[in-house]
């Protein structure tokens, strides 16, 4: 046997005594490969040799076997000290479950923590907030000493001008598109070639489209 499978066999029996636990060699592998850097065939190999030196306890269900330290080299326990390890064991639990909430509440408030800004990133944004209410109030100045306002009614006015226009262009592109219609029913060239020897422009040309009122 070479020292690194020596190694790997005491590294194997100090850890199921240490646990005092049942694993398979599966288990023992996954938790010590990255440790002592144990390949999966000299695991199960060493835990194999144990079992047959009486080191460590084997037990077969159906395909799997599992393995366990030799239950002889401890000391037999009285009930008295069971019940205090179970009180113990108890009291423990207990103290995980406060530390485990209390971790939980610190974890929140970190992330609160990291989500908030700083105090220099809150500085630059109340700089960069006050830039852009100067800009702002002196654009506000501006609109309100400004002379040429437009004056609700004058406001008006156009828009009803518009919406008159507007719909003087609907009614003559109507009538021209209906005018056009009727000619082309015994005109015997196209639409595209009447127009161009009539000289007439539509809206597409000048790529223009009626406004919505």
């Amino acid at each position: 046997m070479s020292k690194k499978e020596s190694s790997g066999v005491a590294h194997i029996l100090a850890y199921l005594n240490e646990k005092n636990r049942p694993y398979s060699s599966q288990d023992v592998f996954t938790n010590l490969q990255k440790q002592y850097s144990l390949g999966k065939t000299a695991v199960v190999k060493a835990m194999e040799q144990l079992a047959q030196e009486g080191k460590i306890r084997e037990k077969v269900y159906g395909k799997q076997k599992i393995y366990f330290a030799d239950q002889s080299q401890f000391a037999n326990v009285s009930d008295a000290e069971l019940k205090e390890m179970d009180s113990h064991i108890t009291e423990i639990n207990t103290q995980v479950q406060t530390i485990s909430q209390s971790c939980r509440q610190l974890d929140t408030e970190l992330k609160e923590l990291n989500s908030s800004l700083t105090t220099a990133e809150m500085k630059a944004q109340i700089r960069e907030l006050q830039a852009d209410c100067s800009v702002y109030r002196e654009r506000l100045n501006k609109i309100k000493t400004a002379t040429n306002h437009v004056t609700p009614e004058e406001r008006e006015k156009v828009y009803k001008e518009k919406e008159l226009y507007v719909k003087e262009w609907r009614k003559r592109k109507r009538l021209v598109s209906d005018m056009v219609g009727a000619i082309l029913e015994g005109y015997p060239k196209s639409k595209k070639q009447f127009l161009e020897e009539a000289g007439v422009e539509t809206d597409e040309d000048h790529k223009v489209t009626v406004p919505n009122i």
